[in-house]
């Protein structure tokens, strides 16, 4: 018996009622208290899940995507398949993250795709590098800089390596049949892991950098050492952030 169950109003109910009344044992008046316990029941049980709803440590389901609404507006939300627990702690850390910094931008796309961004500014002679200093090679390190593009940055971001689906074969393939043994099935968007759109990303980048800056996203699918330079073409899935 635990409290606010069916059996603990029972007996909360019946302890209320003078024992000279009915006797020891009254069928009658059992029934019709059962029957008041277990709509009362119902109700405790409906106070204890509007209680969890009134923190972000406690809130589950819906009421959850109500509170990074209420927070982060359109810019957030939760993605195919992520569980309560997964989701409330990544509304935590965005509640409490840091923002407006070059630090920022990196930290976010880390959490978010799990690979480190590539950023590069202009004006930043820690990028660029600098005629006679110890970091800048041609074709090696640095890259050219400019005193005309101000408040600005050049970022890689690069698309996580998602798992897809386990176990389960393509449509069509070798190993898949429907309805003989095989590792063929059904699948749905909840099934996918590792999922993150590019979309996602784009909104990453605008939800911490500073404002009055423009940062241009390149999105690469895989980290590409021979691409960390500022010589690959920015013009593939590039986007202007305001």
């Amino acid at each position: 018996m635990a409290t606010g169950d069916q059996a603990d109003i029972l007996t909360r109910l019946k302890a209320l009622i003078p024992p000279t009344w009915f006797g020891d044992d009254h069928p009658f008046v059992t029934a019709i208290l059962t029957a008041c316990a277990q709509s009362l029941a119902w109700c405790y049980s409906l106070y204890v899940y509007a209680q969890l709803q009134t923190r972000i440590s406690t809130a589950t389901d819906g009421w959850l995507d109500l509170i990074a609404y209420d927070y982060f507006g359109n810019n957030y939300g939760r993605t195919a398949g992520q569980s309560d627990d997964v989701f409330r702690n990544a509304i935590k850390i965005n509640l409490f993250r840091e923002r407006g910094t070059r630090h920022a931008i990196e930290k976010i796309l880390e959490d978010l795709t799990g690979n480190t961004p590539f950023i590069f500014e202009p004006q930043r002679p820690l990028d660029t590098g600098a005629y006679g200093g110890p970091m800048c090679g041609y074709g090696v390190a640095g890259g050219y800089g400019s005193l005309l593009i101000p408040y600005q940055a050049f970022v890689i971001a690069y698309r996580p390596t998602g798992t897809g689906i386990p176990y389960v074969a393509g449509y069509s393939s070798t190993p898949s049949g429907y309805s003989v043994a095989s590792r063929g099935e059904y699948a749905s968007q909840a099934m996918i892991t590792g999922s993150v759109t590019d979309a996602q990303i784009y909104a990453a980048v605008a939800s911490v950098k500073m404002e009055g800056t423009i940062v241009w996203v390149s999105i690469l699918s895989q980290p590409d050492p021979a691409k960390r330079r500022i010589g690959i073409d920015y013009t593939v899935g590039q986007s202007q952030i305001y």
